[in-house]
């Protein structure tokens, strides 16, 4: 479903729609853009992963041939230090360092530019210590440039994504000097201890993995879904300022 006619039906969403600044519909491991209702208020909370499209064509081949289905970015809310909320991404908007941006603003980027948006949130909160583990790793990887090389390597023979490969490389690697989306918010859930760092494979792992749970790749569908079980399932998200009527001028 297109902005424009989101925006037809705006009201009759909203009247289905309990008050907040942003919304989550139903949840469906969909790559579809149809609005499940009813709708529901969204809060982001430490841990909850971010994943969106791009409608850039030449984003959406590379990602094909890569086997990334459908997914193009991901990233996972953080509590910053002072207290508010941060979502860290490698590479935002073709950017080529690692950001930690406002949740919200961030999210209603990729809805303004036309992509679509979902949220995988915690079952369960994290503890203030893994909460407390995710923001020290996370800041600490603030600042760092986008893994170009590695990222364009994936299109290659060479990756750690294979059906052989993945069983014995891509292991995690703590602080590396460089990242790609996916692979950092698997190194931030192993940081935190959300995943197990025995079975995940943080540079085999795309954001379509991320979303769906399951994989084409043989060693990561073995592992990934029961890593992401302490997750819901994807749910598209969508601001309040999409959804909400646009107050007349005033004479």
């Amino acid at each position: 479903m297109n902005p424009t006619l989101l925006g037809m039906i705006a009201p009759c969403l909203l009247a289905l729609a309990p008050p907040g600044e942003s919304y989550l519909c139903q949840p469906a491991y969909s790559l579809d853009d149809v609005v499940r209702l009813p709708m529901q208020s969204y809060e982001p909370q430490p841990g909850d992963i971010f994943m969106a499209t791009d409608r850039r064509i030449w984003y959406r081949i590379g990602h094909t041939i890569a086997g990334a289905h459908g997914v193009h970015h991901s990233g996972i809310v953080i509590a910053k230090p002072d207290g508010s909320l941060g979502l860290i991404e490698a590479g935002p908007f073709d950017s080529l360092v690692v950001e930690i941006m406002d949740p919200i603003e961030h999210m209603s980027r990729h809805v303004s530019a036309g992509d679509t948006v979902w949220v995988r949130r915690r079952r369960v909160p994290l503890t203030p210590e893994q909460s407390a583990r995710l923001t020290a790793f996370a800041c600490s990887q603030e600042g760092k440039p986008f893994a170009v090389i590695r990222w364009l390597g994936q299109l290659t023979p060479l990756r750690c994504r294979g059906p052989v490969s993945t069983w014995y490389r891509g292991e995690p690697q703590g602080h590396r000097p460089q990242w790609f989306c996916s692979e950092l918010v698997t190194e931030c859930c192993i940081a935190a201890g959300i995943m197990d760092r025995a079975r995940a494979r943080p540079t085999a792992t795309y954001p379509c993995d991320l979303f769906f749970g399951r994989s084409y790749n043989l060693y990561l569908n073995r592992h990934l879904g029961g890593e992401l079980l302490e997750w819901c399932p994807p749910c598209r998200w969508l601001p309040a300022t999409l959804i909400a009527p646009v107050p007349s001028e005033q004479h």
